[in-house]
C-alpha cells in the first residue's frame, strides 16, 4: 500500500476546495495532501460520476472524501476512487449539516461506531490504497474524552490507522455548519492524549490553525497538520507552510501564481467553462498586503462579465499595482 507523507494536508471543504481550487494551492505547496469536496456515495452511484471524479493530475497526491453510511455503497465508491487514480480514500463523520444528518453520514455517525467500522472495513477490503476517517472529538452532550476513545479505538477494529480529528465537538441541531466551524471550543489536549495512548495511530489534528508556528507546535506530537479556513482565505500561508515544513520552495512569488494561474485559465476556458470557475479561488492571494482589497474587488467585478476573459487576472494585478505604485511586495516577496 502506498505510503502518505500527511505532514501538512488541506482540508476537504464544500463549494470550495474543487479541481481548481486544489490546482492552484498544488502550486503554492508541492508537498501538501490534498483533499475533495466530500462526495455521497449517491451522487456517484446514481450521478454524474466524471463530473465528481475528473480532476488535475498535477493535483497528486489527492484524496477522494467520501460521504455515506452504507457498507456496501462506501466499498463500491472506494473502488471507483481508485480506478480514476486517488492516493487515498477518506470518510467524512465530522459533517453536522441537516442535509447529511437525514442521510444518515457525517458527524451523526459518531454514535455509531460499529457501523463506521464496518464501513471503512468493506472500503479497505475492496481497494489497495489507504482508507481514513475524518471526525469530530465528539457530538452533542457526548463530549467526554471517553466517549471520543472508544469511538476511535472501535473503528481501529478495521484496521485503519490513519484518523483526522477536527478538535472540537459537532452539535447536531441549533447550530448551522458554519457554527459548528466556530463555536464549540478546540481541545487540543483530547488530539495530543488520544496520540500519547495510541502510538500506532497516524494522528492528522484540524481546526484553528493559521499560522506556521501552529503548525510547527502540533508536529513535535502529531503526525500532520491539517489546515481548513486559513487556507482558502489566506492561501499564501501554504506557500510559508511549504518551506517550513518541507525545506523546499512552491511558487517563488504571488506574481508567478498569477502567471500560473493564467495559463491554467486559457486551458479551462479553452474547454468551454467560464473564468470566473476558477478566479474565486484567488481572492484571498495578496490578503494582507497593500492593494488586496483592489485585487479582489476587481476580480469580482470582471470575471463574470466576460466568461472568456483569460486575462482577468493579469488585469487585476495591474490594477492592484496601479494603486499602490512603487511597492515591491509583489515582485521577489519571497515567503516573509
Amino acid at each position: 500500500m502506498q505510503i502518505l507523507n500527511r505532514t501538512l494536508c488541506v482540508a476537504p471543504m464544500m463549494d470550495w476546495t474543487d479541481r481548481h481550487c486544489r490546482y492552484f494551492h498544488r502550486l503554492l505547496a508541492p508537498d501538501a495532501l490534498l483533499y475533495t469536496e466530500m462526495v455521497t456515495t449517491g451522487a456517484l452511484i446514481h450521478g454524474d460520476r466524471e463530473r465528481h471524479l475528473v480532476y488535475n493530475e498535477e493535483e497528486h497526491p489527492v484524496a477522494l472524501q467520501l460521504g455515506g453510511s452504507d457498507p456496501a455503497d462506501l466499498a463500491r465508491c472506494a473502488v471507483m476512487a481508485r480506478e480514476y487514480g486517488y492516493d487515498e480514500v477518506n470518510l467524512n463523520v465530522g459533517c453536522p449539516s441537516d442535509r447529511v444528518q437525514k442521510g444518515r453520514f457525517g458527524a451523526c455517525l459518531m454514535l455509531e461506531p460499529a457501523l463506521v467500522r464496518d464501513c471503512i472495513a468493506a472500503m479497505r477490503e475492496a481497494v489497495d490504497i489507504p482508507v481514513t476517517v475524518k471526525s469530530r472529538l465528539g457530538v452533542d452532550e457526548q463530549e467526554s474524552y471517553a466517549f471520543f476513545s472508544d469511538f476511535i479505538g472501535q473503528v481501529a477494529e478495521s484496521g485503519c490507522q490513519t484518523f483526522i480529528v477536527h478538535a472540537r465537538k459537532a452539535w447536531l441541531s441549533g447550530l448551522s455548519p458554519k457554527q459548528n466551524r466556530e463555536v464549540p471550543p478546540l481541545h487540543y489536549d483530547r488530539v495530543l492524549r488520544l496520540k500519547d495512548e495510541h502510538r500506532e495511530f497516524e494522528i492528522i489534528v484540524n481546526g484553528g490553525i493559521a499560522t506556521v508556528g501552529d503548525a510547527q507546535g502540533f508536529l513535535e506530537v502529531l503526525d500532520g497538520v491539517m489546515i481548513g479556513r486559513a487556507a482558502y482565505q489566506e492561501p499564501w500561508l501554504l506557500a510559508r507552510l511549504q518551506r517550513a515544513l518541507f525545506g523546499r520552495e512552491g511558487a517563488a512569488d504571488r506574481e508567478q501564481i498569477v502567471r500560473d494561474m493564467t495559463a491554467y485559465l486559457e486551458c479551462h476556458v479553452a474547454a468551454g467553462r467560464p473564468v470566473k470557475h476558477v478566479s474565486r479561488h484567488l481572492l484571498g492571494l495578496f490578503q494582507g498586503l497593500p492593494g488586496a482589497k483592489r485585487w479582489r474587488r476587481y476580480i469580482s467585478e470582471h470575471a463574470h462579465v466576460d466568461p472568456g476573459n483569460t486575462r482577468v487576472l493579469l488585469e487585476a494585478l495591474d490594477a492592484m499595482q496601479s494603486v499602490r505604485s512603487g511597492s515591491a511586495f509583489v515582485h521577489g516577496d519571497g515567503l516573509e
